[in-house]
């Protein structure tokens, strides 16, 4: 018996079917003696279709007015599934983020969660035994607006409610059974891990892994809230992610990662002098513009060249705040190649391991993939490559690390 928070992904309450197999999985667990937290997302494409419907009345829509709408997706799959196991017979409430007392600061379609009052859904689970279904993604800030927390705020929403429930374990329920060494919809033989770290899977969802936000596995971290990533389709067990995990025999990384967000610019002959690379990262900086992966040449001459890689959706907007200061910086042109792709190694085993980038490497040696950049950290080797070769690149480098 304890305090399960269970989180369910747009694809598993997709329809009536899928509401009603998400009612029994609930209904389930609280059979079973657990006091139950459900997150929803909203159903399927909702979102999506909810962002269209703005656009037809007004492309420049407000973020307020877009989080005041776009909130309204959880609220129905929400009440639906409350409804649902009303008619299962048992006990139960839904509540909105901000019933759910859930706090945020007031930026509208990005906000962050400063603090929950848990005492709405205390009072229902103690006094009333009820099965709390909370809406994921949304909040409400100090003037009492609501928000919404951006892409992956669903899973954020029910880490966050772990942890301020002390909860003694977070589910979350996704159209896969698991943390995969690879995309198992385009890699042949990706295997399920049992276990990984938080800070394994915190570098795979940065770098392009869609099971679980990278919000999400921070926030896990740092309050220790005990994770679990498993599949609302079948009763398989799932992936534990935690502090300390096993490594799977004769492997030294837990997964492969592609990113296609990514788009590479180079300041071709940019003045050779101190102080030129912390004024164009201080630019970009400015805008909230991220940089990933720098290579800086050893100049020639007077000149050198920055390459740097940021998000492909900045692209255009990097430039044109680079170009806006050519003379201050002084480089004779900007490169912007957009069609270009990270892929990433990431495991914990790689400190204890020499020779694992040479063996990623290998295997795109073998593959005749050309490298463009490279990245290393203490977990994970990135490299940039053409993206023509991204999948086939992948495919490489996992059988390099996993083929049996």
């Amino acid at each position: 018996m304890g305090l399960i928070v269970q989180k369910f992904g747009g694809t598993s309450v997709a329809n009536a079917e899928r509401i009603q197999n998400v009612a029994r999985i609930i209904t389930d667990t609280y059979r079973q003696g657990n006091s139950v937290v459900a997150v929803l997302s909203a159903q399927g494409d909702t979102t999506d279709d909810l962002i269209e419907k703005a656009q037809e009345i007004n492309p420049r829509a407000s973020r307020r007015e877009m989080d005041m709408l776009l909130s309204t997706g959880e609220q129905i799959s929400c009440s639906l599934c409350a409804m649902a196991i009303e008619a299962l017979g048992y006990p139960v409430v839904s509540l909105t983020g901000w019933q759910a007392g859930v706090q945020t600061n007031s930026s509208y379609s990005s906000a962050k969660i400063k603090k929950i009052r848990t005492e709405r859904i205390q009072s229902e689970l103690d006094r009333n035994h009820s099965i709390v279904i909370v809406t994921g993604f949304q909040g409400i800030n100090k003037f009492d607006d609501i928000t919404t927390l951006g892409r992956g705020g669903s899973d954020t929403s029910a880490v966050a409610l772990a942890a301020a429930l002390k909860a003694d374990l977070c589910q979350i329920y996704t159209d896969v059974d698991g943390i995969y060494t690879a995309d198992p919809r385009y890699v042949k033989g990706a295997k399920k891990l049992d276990e990984i770290t938080f800070d394994e899977m915190l570098e795979l969802a940065s770098l392009g892994a869609q099971v679980l936000h990278n919000r999400s596995v921070e926030m896990a971290k740092k309050y220790q809230v005990n994770l679990e990533v498993l599949s609302s389709f079948t009763k398989k067990p799932g992936t534990k992610v935690k502090e300390v995990a096993k490594q799977m025999e004769k492997t030294q990384i837990s997964g492969v990662a592609k990113d296609k967000n990514v788009a590479r610019l180079a300041l071709v002959n940019v003045e050779d002098k101190p102080g030129i690379a912390y004024k164009v990262f201080s630019l970009l900086g400015q805008k909230d513009i991220n940089v990933d992966i720098i290579l800086q040449s050893i100049g020639r001459g007077e000149t050198q060249d920055i390459s740097f890689t940021v998000k492909r959706s900045d692209a255009d907007l990097a430039k044109e705040l680079l170009e806006e200061h050519k003379a201050s910086l002084g480089f004779d042109r900007i490169d912007v190649n957009k069609e270009v792709v990270k892929v990433s190694i990431v495991g914990a085993g790689m400190l204890e391991n020499a020779g694992v980038a040479a063996k990623m490497f290998g295997a795109l040696y073998d593959a005749d993939i050309n490298i463009n950049m490279i990245s290393t950290s203490e977990i994970k080797v990135s490299v940039l490559l053409d993206e023509s070769d991204a999948n086939a690149a992948v495919q490489a480098i996992h059988d390099k690390f996993f083929a049996e």
